[in-house]
């Protein structure tokens, strides 16, 4: 989902063709190599989009010795469901990682409604931070399990303590500044 979100977006800025996006991604940061992205992958979600009456192709660029390059818009139906695949990506999201491409398109969302999916998420993760310590504290175990028990513990506590940290850092940051108004 996360590809189909950067190419709806790219597209409302201008028309355009997926071998360009996948250059762009790769500069200057190679987030295509990071997110084992090929041209394969990326020309797949360009159909499906295309499929889903999303996007549609515009023109045919013809080079001499070079593949002809398929330029693609926007629909006024993929207008209207990039916000709504935006909202779905941070409610499926597990992680905070998931949604880091929603994040650099944020001007196409209500912001308040970004916090409140993501707050919904901080007090789930309090809530597992709580059910874990219950857990852990009722696990009675020989004494050459209890290391691996403990390990488990810390680092299964350790995580939800490092998404806690982000997520509160991030719904601080989307609260205190006026960034990504749509």
């Amino acid at each position: 989902m996360s590809i189909q979100i950067y190419i709806l977006s790219k597209l409302m800025a201008e028309d355009n063709y997926p071998y360009k996006l996948k250059k762009e991604l790769s500069d200057p940061i190679p987030f295509d190599k990071i997110g084992d992205l090929t041209e394969s992958k990326l020309y797949y979600h360009f159909e499906s989009l295309s499929k889903q009456g999303l996007i549609q192709q515009v023109e045919v660029i013809k080079e001499e010795n070079r593949p002809d390059k398929q330029v693609y818009t926007i629909t006024e139906k993929g207008r209207e469901d990039l916000p709504k695949k935006i909202y779905e990506l941070f409610e499926k999201a597990n992680k905070l990682a998931e949604v880091i491409v929603g994040l650099m398109f944020l001007r196409y969302v209500e912001k308040s409604h970004i916090i409140l999916i993501l707050e919904r998420k901080l007090e789930s993760l309090h809530s597992k931070q709580l059910q874990l310590k219950d857990i852990y504290s009722h696990i009675h175990v020989e004494d050459t399990v209890q290391e691996m028990v403990d390990f488990a513990d810390g680092y299964i506590s350790d995580t939800i303590i490092n998404e806690i940290t982000w997520l509160e850092n991030l719904i601080a940051k989307l609260k205190n500044r006026d960034i990504y108004e749509s």
